[in-house]
Order: C-alpha cells, then structure tokens, then sequence
C-alpha cells in the first residue's frame, strides 16, 4: 500500500513538472509576443522550433547535421569519461585501502581537483595538437579528478563494524577486500561515477572549441560567431538532456548491479 502511495506520490511530482515547465514555455512566447524580452536575445520556443528543424533539415554549419553533432559528442565523452574512470577507480581504491597513500595524496588530489579542466586547454593544444586527443585528455582529466575522490572516500568510509564482522569470522584480508569492502563501497563509487559524467559534460563544450565544427560545444560556438542565440540555446539543451540520459541510464545499471543497496536505503531513510 505504501509503495503505491509512493508511486502515486512520484508520478504526480512529475506531472507538476511537466506542466510548470510548459507553463514557462507559454510565459516566454508571450514575453517575447509583447515585446517584455528581445527576440535576437530570448528568442521564444516557436523559433526554436525552427530552428531545430534547420538543423535536422540543412544543418548548422551546412551540411552538419544535429544527428552528427550528438553522435560526436557522445564519442568524445564515452572515450573521455571511460579513460578517466578507469584510471581512477583501480588508483582510488588502493589509495583508499592504504592509510598512508591516502594522507601522502590528499594535497595532490585536493591541488588537481582545484585546478579547472578547461584552464589547461592551452596546454592540452600546445602537447596534443588540435585533433581529437585534446578534447578526450581533457575530458578524462576533468573526470578523473571527481571520480578519484569519491572512489577514495567509499573505501575509506566502509562501516568498520562489516569490516569486524568479517574478521570475527576469520575472513582473509583478500576475502574482506573482495567480498565486503568492494561490495560496501560501491554506492559511493556509482554516485562519483555521476558526479564525473556531470564534469564531462561540463567540460565538453570548451573541448570542442578546439579545431572542429562537428559537436554540441562546436555547434554552440560557431552560432555565437553567427549570433545565432536560437541555435545555442537549442545546443546547450540538447547537452543538458544528453547528460540526463546517461546519468538516468547509471541509475538503472547501479539499481540493476546493487540490488541489495536498494534496501539499505530503505533503512537508512
């Protein structure tokens, strides 16, 4: 009975999401309709609209199509955002298991963590050229410092009272490692996994600055130099949902591959 309360109490939410978002919508038009916001600033959702048919259509720059702009910004991250976590995860999970490591690296991960990823996109070009590497270096270095830190914290933060329950039980030190440090750090581990996503994101747009015209962050560069604020706006949503997507697509697998989890939150809440 609770949980279709809890249904009827989310599809609801989501409902009233729906409507004030269209809500929003229809006071645009009609801000733009009364001249209360300039149309070559806010241009209203109906020449959006049109101009994401261009885009479908002719393209923007020509002959680039929305399809090939989505498609090389999912490559780039996918390579960026893979290549950071997978550095991560194995560093962050030793580091985290050694108390000593983790206090020698603090300052290094606090430093790199501080350091913003687009700030290095001088040097990136200078190292890497101007092709495709850049834009995945610096993808996969703003990735890797936020998946790091989350990977270090879910080791170092395991209840310790699962830790000596297993050696009540005279577990092994492989055993307790494999089978309920790994285990219990997971969670965090899939939420730093978001939270790195979200930084790739982010990063993405200056990255594809960097000598090309296919991408959402190119797409949204070459309509400011056309002063096309109808094209960007349409960019800087398509990204935002593209994120939305893949974030929604992390849930599934953590709630897919951490079945148990879902009762721990239960209890924890």
């Amino acid at each position: 009975m609770s949980q279709r309360l809890a249904l009827s109490a989310t599809t609801k939410s989501r409902i009233i999401g729906v409507f004030f978002i269209v809500f929003l919508l229809l006071a645009w038009e009609a801000a733009v309709e009364f001249k209360l916001l300039k149309v070559y600033k806010f241009p209203p959702p109906s020449m959006l609209w049109e101009a994401l048919t261009e885009l479908f259509t002719s393209g923007f720059p020509k002959h680039q199509t929305v399809d090939i702009h989505i498609a090389w910004t999912l490559w780039r991250i996918l390579q960026g955002y893979l290549l950071g976590c997978f550095l991560a995860i194995p560093l962050g999970v030793v580091i985290g298991s050694v108390p000593i490591l983790d206090k020698l690296t603090a300052p290094i991960i606090t430093f790199g963590r501080s350091i913003a990823a687009l700030s290095l996109l001088p040097l990136v070009i200078f190292w890497f050229g101007t092709g495709e590497a850049p834009k995945i270096a610096i993808i996969a270095y703003g990735a890797f410092w936020a998946m790091i830190a989350h990977t270090i914290a879910a080791v170092k933060f395991v209840d310790p009272l699962l830790i000596r329950a297993a050696r009540t039980l005279e577990a092994s030190h492989r055993t307790i490692f494999l089978h309920v440090i790994i285990p219990a750090a997971l969670p965090r581990i899939f939420t730093g996994a978001r939270v790195a996503l979200g930084v790739a994101f982010m990063v993405i747009v200056g990255a594809e600055m960097i000598g090309t015209i296919q991408g959402l962050g190119a797409l949204i560069n070459e309509a400011r130099n056309f002063y096309r604020a109808d094209i960007t706006l349409i960019g800087m949503v398509l990204i935002g949902l593209l994120g939305l997507g893949i974030s929604g697509i992390l849930q599934v697998l953590e709630r897919v591959l951490l079945p148990w989890n879902q009762g721990l939150e239960g209890v924890r809440r």
